[in-house]
């Protein structure tokens, strides 16, 4: 992130980086930007009302996979029906890491953990997968083991007017001793360049592979406009500055009387 922030060359001034609560939510804390730690799972409404309020700010939210396909799942949902034009990176290591190990909405079948002794029976979220079929503006994934290539990929996220996901597989290394750095190297590719993220069947085909081979990159990407665009409360510019008008308020506040 912090690679990708010089590559933009963005005055720190003026991005925001909204987090969740886990150990992935840590990271805004060490970054010379604007902070703002969420409950856990509600990382997204608070990075959403900071967009609309200042849409010259750009956001990015994170937090693992826990918090923002667990506890934040139905948030999600609704970021990407509404496209707002905001960054989401998620540490996706498929385990629970600050509450010692328990399985994640993303752990694969079979995965066993102290919660789940005979191992985990359900299907695993398929965040780029729903990405793609809410209409999401970009769904990518990463992987912690290139560095540069994760930056290019946040780069694109930033660039791209609306929602963008990252998905990034991060490797838990004290409690996932399945999904480790070795056993995403045998798997993950990068997607070709003749690849076609705009062709939505394709792209739903490549968000649901896994297991055999993993695909790396912008898997999906719309023109959808930015919800931000759509709210007519904007037209006059950001809610950020302006200054409440007293007969309006004082309308409301009779209304009620």
């Amino acid at each position: 992130l912090e690679q990708a922030l010089d590559l933009l060359a963005l005055p720190r001034h003026k991005v925001l980086v909204v987090s969740g609560i886990g150990q992935a939510a840590k990271a805004p804390h060490y970054m010379e930007v604007n902070v703002f730690n969420g409950l856990h799972g509600r990382h997204l409404p608070a990075a959403t009302g900071a967009k609309l309020a200042n849409p010259g700010l750009t956001v990015i939210a994170e937090s693992g996979d826990g918090c923002t396909y667990g506890e934040g799942g139905n948030h999600l949902l609704a970021a990407f029906r509404r496209n707002i034009d905001i960054t989401v990176l998620v540490h996706d290591n498929q385990v629970y890491g600050l509450t010692k190990g328990q399985a994640s909405p993303t752990s694969d079948p079979g995965f066993v953990t102290k919660a789940q002794p005979h191992g985990v029976s359900l299907e695993p979220f398929r965040p780029l997968a729903l990405a793609v079929v809410l209409g999401a503006g970009l769904a990518a994934r990463g992987f912690v083991g290139d560095v540069e290539g994760l930056a290019r990929l946040i780069v694109e996220g930033v660039r791209h007017p609306g929602l963008a996901l990252i998905d990034v597989l991060q490797p838990c290394v004290t409690f996932n001793k399945r999904n480790t750095y070795a056993w995403y190297r045998e798997r993950t590719y990068v997607l070709p360049p003749e690849y076609d993220p705009t062709d939505r069947r394709e792209a739903l085909a490549k968000a649901l592979e896994w297991e055999e081979g993993i695909p790396l990159g912008v898997i999906y990407r719309n023109s959808r406009p930015a919800y931000e665009r759509t709210v007519p409360a904007l037209a006059r510019g950001p809610l950020a500055g302006r200054e409440p008008d007293p007969e309006v308020l004082r309308r409301i506040v009779a209304d009620y009387a």
